[in-house]
């Protein structure tokens, strides 16, 4: 593990003083020189000197004095340079000696202004003044009408009217004042009076400085201007007292919004306090210049030069310093030194941060220059492209292409390619063996290529595992181990179980390899990620390695029966001599035959019956690829009855040849329903380890019978179907009668669409059952065997090939009414192709969209939920979750089961049956076994320990989380499940739907967003579209309901309270009168804004209410996924409290704590009997809850870098690093998983794994 001295507990990040940027520096630059482009030295005093930031050539001084390590620590005498290496210029800072201070551009624009909130001045006013636009009162004087921080703007017509008023009352004090029998005063009299003119006609130009000075002169005010007059006030400011005397004034100002703006200057000024900076550090007297190899001048070709832009934009700020010095030592005007320092301000802004200004300085090409904030934001930006994703050595990449001899744990990497990825282990093995004296040789030997490297190849690539990634990893899958085996040709070499998890496909698909070096990563690499192990997808615990297409073809065939082939009915006496008499070509696979039951193993069977057992040669085939114990499998259904293999077994007295003539009935073959069924329960029966031997025997098995079963397929295979001409004639017959109607006025045109389409539909529903019907009757036809099998295909794309395309949608998403009468084996017409073509096109527009969608979606989840970890066994909970069927309200339909709900779950509490029998205890984990005997109690709800409700201090205890499934068990402390609850919520994204579904524009109840946007909808919390629906405020009951003109009003009614709620026009009632309401429930159908729905009823129902909607989403696509993924991020949604009152603590109002910190305050105040804070929850969308989060790295690495770091600069803020992109960054280990447990035993387990493999 990381040294501890190496490794950071904790990163603060506070606002500095102008001493402290001193204290960073080695030297000031003075000249913006860079380098001299004849000799190619650096300049001295300037941005490269070598005097400030270090030798550019290792050890050796500027002038050449001293060369060597021996001089180390010295300086040079002639030329001043420490005598070091050249790396300490990536590290040494100078600055630069601002000759007029100037404000630092994320205090003033980065909203809201902290400047602006302190000194409570609009963000525009203040702008003005530093921009030497406006100036400010610094001190009113004796003066009535000016007061303190006030901006005199008097160049915007509306507001100057206001300051040439209070500056004209002023002066007419003044002149009051003046007596006109002294000459002098009389002058001063003259002048007051021009003043006054020149500001009551506007269109006069009229000087501030003279007037400020005159007015200075009588009345001791003083005005001021730029970044100069706003340090002053900011140095003015007593931090405490402006705190105590905004909280008195907040005790006045209740609910307005002035207090709004109060406790954001209050926020700010608390916050400066507790960092222990002050305001005027946010104004810059020296800027900090960073180290010169971070911005590096490099010579191009052709002798030219090019350079980073940073080094432009501090040239900008150097050249304009010294330009400003010399202004104001010649004793210029006052315009012209004013001018100045607005330019200096500006070059200061362009350097840190160019974007921000409204006129960016861009170089040649007209582009804005990269300023230092352009380096840190964004997806090329220092914290997301260097830190967090970082470029790894020892990796390649190639096309790949099926390894069906491989084992699940091997990969195939060409020769090549692995000669150069494990070189330098190659070099060792050959100095090891003394085939090569020093690494010069053995490389040439690499290169030469030498047969001595292929035996040394051979011997490193079995010490280590590669990772094959392919891009884009959506979920933890996406990046597997496996042990190479050298291959010939270029293409890696993928095994075919496992690219349903890369969701690869060999059609040019690339994929990229890794080698892990230290012992720790290899071990890692073999215990965790190793291809063999990945048997269950984590989102739903189901197999993710079934076999596909032709190995589900093979063993379709294999297990296929037919009556009437040669050899059947004949007797085996053991599986052996089945399989000679098939090979011999006396009996064909697929007749059926008698067993001796002796022969096998009697643990296949329940009872100890002596007889034949009828199957088929193909069966024995089939059944030898499982352990011994596991049950024989006869037919397809043998885990829905026990004993369901003994109804195959005959009597010896039995005439078998009579008997399946007569009385057997063929059983149906298996197919990959049944497959994924069987790797299911041999997993939870054997373990990865022999399901993964077991897998590759059963996929060689199916890749040699597909071959031999000789499936092909031809236009002959698809017959066309005739009889749907009569169908076509009786439903135009109906549509003829539709328009009919129509056209009289008797349908609304979407009522006439949705009958017409229904009329096609129902032709089309038609043609396809009679067309399943006639291909049963060929149950050897291969285009049917192909479906039915599940290998590839469905009876829909049947259809289309020989009946009828149908109905198709436009590229709005809507259907279209004109049917594609055709089918593909016909031809279709030059009309119905384009139909056809028209909104397929979208579709394909659509994919594009939807994945870049859904991997910002993945993206946003994993910064929501990162910091989750599993931390303890058991948190020990005050109460529990209750879940039930989900049911899809409108239509009653249960959209995820109870019994699905409860599967790897934790009870809370007993559960009881109605009679009040405990049928199971709380703390118990829910198997298949305790959820059937929970709902065939008829049981309807149960408490269980959910995520929502755990009460771990940090992360979640295993307890509320339960069971891992990519493992199957229970979960172990370190797993971070943060992460995997976003992949799995993400991975599916891609699969989801773009569009929203229209019911032909008409209002309603079905009129709401589906797929990836109501997803965003309900993560982002954003005010659904389409219909909303209205929710009742208070618990009652509906005492009337109103329509008029499509529209209703709803009355509520309680014991002491009436609400009327008023509908959409168009909108769909839910409830009847009389019948009872509770807060937060439904009065019309449509989406619920949650918002509303968190401010009326328990937080309960929220969750809740997120959680179904999500869930109806996924399982509407036919996507399964775990509850406790989207409660994960349902809890990082909710896990804030808004501070409504602060009690006596040290909260301010409307303030964001977490749940964890604000329940910690109450308890504190409790017990030194103080009185505690209230406050309410609030919910973050997954856009706005990483921006919330305790760690101000991980939400600077997320978005809004600049805003992000603002903040935290101002409280200065303390990263604990508790999560895991923060620790990334740091390169320390993740306090996940490994990053927990140590070295020593991880390499351990790695060893006990390499022995384990088959």
């Amino acid at each position: 593990m990381v040294n501890s001295k190496n490794e950071k507990r904790m990163i603060k990040i506070d606002l500095a003083s102008p001493d402290v940027i001193r204290s960073w520096s080695r030297g000031e630059v003075t000249k913006a020189e860079t380098i001299n482009y004849k000799t190619l030295k650096t300049e001295r005093d300037g941005l490269f000197d070598e005097r400030i930031f270090g030798p550019t050539k290792n050890y050796e001084c500027a002038c050449g004095k001293y060369k060597k390590v021996k001089n180390k620590g010295k300086v040079c005498e002639r030329c001043l340079v420490e005598i070091t290496e050249s790396i300490v210029r990536r590290e040494r800072m100078g600055h630069i000696e601002l000759e007029e201070p100037v404000t630092h551009i994320w205090m003033l624009k980065v909203a809201p202004s902290r400047i602006a909130a302190i000194l409570d001045l609009k963000t525009k006013e203040l702008e003005e003044v530093v921009y030497f636009v406006s100036h400010i009162v610094l001190e009113p004087g004796t003066s009535k009408y000016l007061k303190k921080g006030q901006v005199l703007d008097l160049g915007n017509t509306k507001i100057s009217i206001k300051t040439r008023e209070k500056l004209t009352k002023t002066l007419e004090d003044i002149k009051e004042d003046f007596d006109l029998s002294d000459p002098k005063q009389e002058i001063g009299f003259r002048r007051a009076e021009k003043m006054i003119e020149e500001l009551r006609n506007a269109s006069i130009p009229f000087s501030m400085d003279e007037a400020a000075s005159f007015i200075g002169k009588y009345t001791n005010a003083k005005f001021g201007i730029g970044a100069s007059a706003i340090e002053e006030l900011l140095k003015n400011i007593n931090l405490d007292e402006a705190i105590i005397k905004i909280k008195e004034e907040l005790k006045e100002k209740r609910g307005s919004v002035e207090q709004n703006k109060m406790m954001k200057r209050l926020e700010v000024l608390d916050s400066l306090k507790k960092s222990n900076s002050r305001p005027e550090w946010m104004i810059l007297h020296v800027i900090p210049v960073i180290p010169p190899d971070i911005r590096p001048i490099i010579q191009l070709d052709g002798g030219r030069f090019t350079t980073s832009e940073i080094n432009d934009l501090y040239r900008r700020i150097i050249i304009r310093n010294e330009r400003l010095k010399k202004v104001k030592s010649m004793g210029a005007p006052s315009i012209i030194v004013n001018n100045e320092k607005r330019m200096l301000q500006e070059a200061v802004d362009a350097l840190l941060d160019n974007e921000r200004k409204a006129r960016p300085v861009t170089g040649k090409d007209k582009r804005a220059l990269k300023s230092l904030t352009s380096i840190l934001k964004g997806k090329q930006g220092r914290f997301r492209q260097n830190l967090l994703g970082k470029r790894v050595d020892y990796s390649g990449r190639s096309v790949i292409a099926i390894g069906p001899d491989l084992k699940m744990y091997q990969a195939g990497i060409p020769r090549d390619m692995a000669i150069i990825l494990f070189k330098p282990f190659v070099i060792k093995w050959l100095q090891e063996h003394n085939h090569a004296e020093n690494v010069k040789v053995a490389e040439k030997m690499i290169q030469s290529g030498d047969l001595k490297i292929w035996e040394a190849l051979e011997s490193v690539t079995k010490d280590r595992p590669v990772l094959l990634n392919r891009a884009p990893t959506l979920h933890r899958l996406g990046i597997q181990a496996f042990e190479p085996k050298l291959v010939k040709g270029k293409a890696i070499r993928l095994h075919p179980l496992v690219t349903t998890a890369f969701n690869a496909d060999f059609d040019g698909d690339q994929m990229a390899v890794h080698l892990p070096i230290s012992p720790e990563a290899v071990a890692e690499a073999r215990v965790l990620m190793l291809g063999s192990k990945a048997i269950l997808g984590p989102k739903d615990g189901k197999p993710i390695v079934t076999p596909t297409q032709d190995m589900i073809l093979g063993n379709y065939y294999v297990t296929f029966e037919e009556k009437g082939q040669k050899g059947e009915g004949m007797l085996f006496s053991n599986p052996a001599e089945a399989k000679i008499a098939y090979e011999a070509g006396v009996v064909s696979l697929n007749s059926i035959i008698a067993l001796d039951v002796n022969s096998l193993d009697k643990k296949h069977f329940s009872t100890d019956k002596s007889g034949y057992l009828i199957t088929t040669v193909g069966k024995i085939l089939f059944n030898e690829i499982f352990s011994e114990n596991f049950p024989w499998l006869n037919n397809s259904n043998i885990f829905q009855a026990e004993n369901e293999v003994d109804k195959f077994i005959v009597s010896d007295d039995t005439n078998i040849s009579e008997y399946i003539a007569n009385k057997y009935e063929t059983q149906q073959p298996i197919k990959k329903k049944d497959l994924s069924e069987i790797i299911d329960r041999y997993f939870r029966t054997y373990g990865s380890q022999k399901t993964a031997q077991m897998l590759d025997n059963m996929k060689d098995l199916g890749f040699k019978y597909s071959s031999k079963s000789g499936t092909t397929i031809s236009a002959g295979d698809v017959v066309a179907y005739k009889n749907k001409y009569e169908d076509f004639k009786v439903a135009d017959k109906k549509v003829a009668q539709i328009t009919e109607f129509y056209n009289m006025g008797m349908l609304t045109f979407s009522e006439k669409k949705r009958r017409v389409i229904n009329v096609w539909s129902a032709v089309k529903d038609e043609i396809q059952t009679q067309l399943e019907s006639v291909l049963k009757q060929d149950p050897k036809n291969p285009v049917f065997v192909m479906a039915d099998s599940g290998a590839r295909g469905n009876v829909s794309n049947f259809t289309q090939l020989v009946g009828m395309r149908g109905l198709m949608n436009d590229p709005k998403g809507d259907i279209k009414e004109i049917p594609i009468k055709s089918s593909f084996r016909e031809g279709l017409t030059v009309s119905e192709y384009f139909i056809s073509t028209h909104g397929a096109r979208k579709g394909m527009a659509d994919i594009a969209l939807k994945t870049a969608d859904s991997g910002y979606l993945t993206r946003r989840l994993v910064d929501v939920s990162q910091e989750i970890i599993i931390t303890e066994t058991d948190c020990e909970p005050s109460k529990g979750f209750e879940i039930g069927d989900v049911v899809e309200t409108k239509h009653d339909n249960i959209i995820v089961p109870l019994r699905d709900r409860l599967m790897g779950r934790y009870i809370f509490a007993d559960v009881e049956d109605e009679k009040g029998n405990t049928i199971v205890r709380g703390d118990t984990l829910v198997d298949e076994e305790i959820a059937n005997q929970i709902i065939e109690a008829g049981v309807k709800t149960v408490q269980i320990r959910s995520v929502l409700t755990c009460d771990s201090d940090k992360g979640i205890c295993k307890k509320c989380y339960g069971i891992n499934l990519a493992t199957g068990e229970l979960v172990e402390i370190g797993e971070p499940v943060g992460v995997i609850a976003a992949q799995s919520i993400g991975e599916p994204g891609t699969q989801l739907t773009m569009r929203t579904f229209h019911t032909g524009g008409v209002a309603g109840g079905d009129d709401i967003t589906q797929g990836l946007p109501r997803i965003k909808e309900l993560l982002d919390v954003t005010n659904p579209k389409g219909s909303v629906a209205i929710i009742s405020q208070i618990d009652g009951v509906i005492s009337e309901i109103i329509e008029e003109d499509g529209m209703f009003t709803v009355i509520v009614k309680s014991n002491n309270d009436e609400r009327k709620y008023k509908s959409q026009y168009g909108a769909i009632i839910r409830v009847k009168v009389g019948e009872p309401v509770t807060r937060g429930q439904k009065l019309t159908e449509g989406a619920i804004n949650i918002k509303d729905l968190l401010e009326v009823a328990r937080i309960e129902d929220v969750e809740n209410y997120i959680l179904k909607e999500v869930q109806k989403v996924y399982r509407l696509q036919g996507i399964e996924i775990s509850d406790k993924y989207i409660e994960i991020i349902v809890k990082q949604m909710l896990n804030k409290v808004k501070i409504i009152d602060s009690g006596d603590t040290d909260l301010l109002p409307g303030e964001i704590v977490t749940v964890k910190n604000y329940k910690s305050v109450i308890t504190k105040a409790i017990v030194e009997g103080k009185k505690p804070p209230l406050a309410k929850y609030t919910i973050f969308g997954i856009k706005k809850a990483p921006l919330e989060s305790e760690s101000w790295l991980s939400s600077a690495s997320f978005q809004d870098t600049a805003r992000v770091l603002v903040k935290a600069i101002i409280k200065g803020k303390i990263d604990k690093l508790e999560g895991l992109k923060e620790n990334i960054m740091l390169g320390n280990l993740i306090p996940a998983g490994t990053g927990l447990t140590g070295s020593a035993e991880i390499i351990k387990r790695g060893q006990e794994s390499l022995a384990n493999e088959y």
